[in-house]
């Protein structure tokens, strides 16, 4: 009977080793996911959006009010220095034009030689005037004329004396380079400006990017009728967060990529920080040159720039979805430690797209949760299971080469 309770012993303490087991196994907690802290190189960057623009560009319009009769170009067409683009109706300015080269060429064959002769005939009868009063002088001192005969003879010389300095007046106005010629010259060449004007033309050489103007159009002065960007450079204007400033620097590199190509990026750098930051908008203007142009680009393109502005050859990191309670420089995570949670405070160096630098409060080889928004509370016990870190390269070529990532407050 005592051999009996042999098996029963056995089993209870079968039963009681499998408690001991499942109790030691509940104690161990449930299993985590875990990062271990390593070196690794780490890239940080600024991403936003931006355009294409020329250095410069040139606003066309009319210098004066018209109609447009013929307009030459459209957009996307080259054109150098003095081409025309648009003509104005011209007839009244035309007809000005021939009234004045009439009003020139009367001068020239008609006026001047009347005036010409107007000075002769008064300077011949200038001497026949003064021969007249000469004659009647001798008589009156010899008493064969009265006084009053020589006082008329007299009068009549100072009259033509008279009529002979009018008329040289007026021969002098219209003789050549005088003063009617300049005056009409002056009313020809302001006419002829005019109707050259009528011929709107392209000061620059570039592609024209605008057109705003069709045959049949009234123009007047002010109103654009034609944008042209300047053959030159290219950049990239990109309106970034001020919160940004601090981490940009010139020739800074980046990578852009364009919307519509996006299986062709290309590189640019930093050229231009402006010196004052938008009030309404908070953002700051960052212009990018872009060299070598690729030829696929087209003025206003949309692109995504990735600016980078800083990078460690190695340095101790820990993926950017462990940190929580992330403000500036400081961030918090839960670290595993002999097999319980525990939350620690960390400083943070760069930041990378999918990694961040932690400079203070912890070391290489220490565990954190991976999902900190599901950690249990402070001191539970948990096991941990390791993941690996995944580096930012790896994190850009897993993504669609038109999507950049989301830059980090």
């Amino acid at each position: 009977m005592a051999l009996s309770r042999y098996p029963r012993i056995a089993v209870f303490l079968v039963l009681l080793l499998a408690l001991m087991l499942l109790l030691g196994w509940c104690l161990r907690g449930p299993e985590v996911v875990v990062y271990r802290l390593a070196a690794a190189p780490l890239l940080q960057t600024v991403v936003a959006s931006g355009r294409i623009e020329s250095v410069s560009r040139a606003q066309v319009g009319s210098e004066i009010t018209g109609v447009v009769l013929e307009r030459r170009i459209k957009e996307g067409d080259r054109v150098a220095e003095g081409d025309v683009l648009l003509v104005l109706r011209a007839d009244e300015v035309m007809a000005q034009v021939q009234q004045a080269e009439a009003a020139l060429d009367q001068l020239q064959t008609s006026t001047r030689p009347q005036s010409e002769l107007a000075l002769a005939r008064a300077q011949a009868l200038l001497v026949q005037a003064q021969r007249e009063a000469e004659r009647r002088r001798d008589l009156t001192a010899r008493g064969l004329l009265s006084r009053e005969a020589l006082e008329q003879a007299e009068e009549q010389a100072t009259l033509a004396r008279n009529a002979v300095a009018t008329a040289r007046v007026a021969a002098a106005s219209l003789a050549p380079g005088g003063t009617e010629e300049a005056v009409l010259n002056a009313r020809l060449a302001s006419l002829q400006a005019q109707l050259a004007k009528t011929i709107v033309r392209s000061e620059v050489a570039g592609t024209v990017l605008t057109r705003n103007v069709e045959p049949g159009d009234l123009v007047q002065p002010g109103r654009v009728l034609f944008s042209i960007a300047l053959l030159g450079d290219t950049e990239i204007l990109v309106p970034l967060d001020e919160k940004n400033l601090a981490q940009l620097a010139l020739q800074q590199p980046a990578v852009v990529i364009a919307d519509a190509y996006p299986e062709r990026p290309f590189t640019a750098r930093i050229d231009f920080i402006a010196p004052r930051v938008d009030p309404q908008q908070g953002t700051v203007d960052v212009h990018l040159q872009v060299s070598p142009v690729p030829d696929f680009l087209r003025e206003d393109m949309t692109v995504s720039v990735n600016i980078e502005t800083g990078r460690r050859s190695s340095t101790l990191v820990l993926p950017n979805d462990a940190l929580i309670a992330v403000s500036g420089s400081s961030a918090q995570v839960v670290q595993v430690q002999e097999g319980r949670l525990q939350r620690v405070s960390v400083t943070l160096g760069l930041r990378g797209v999918a990694l961040s630098e932690i400079t203070e409060g912890l070391v290489a080889g220490d565990h954190v949760l991976a999902d900190p928004s599901s950690a249990l509370p402070d001191s539970s016990r948990v096991r941990a299971k390791e993941q690996p870190l995944t580096t930012d390269e790896a994190v850009l070529a897993g993504r669609d080469r038109n999507e950049l990532p989301v830059q980090f407050d």
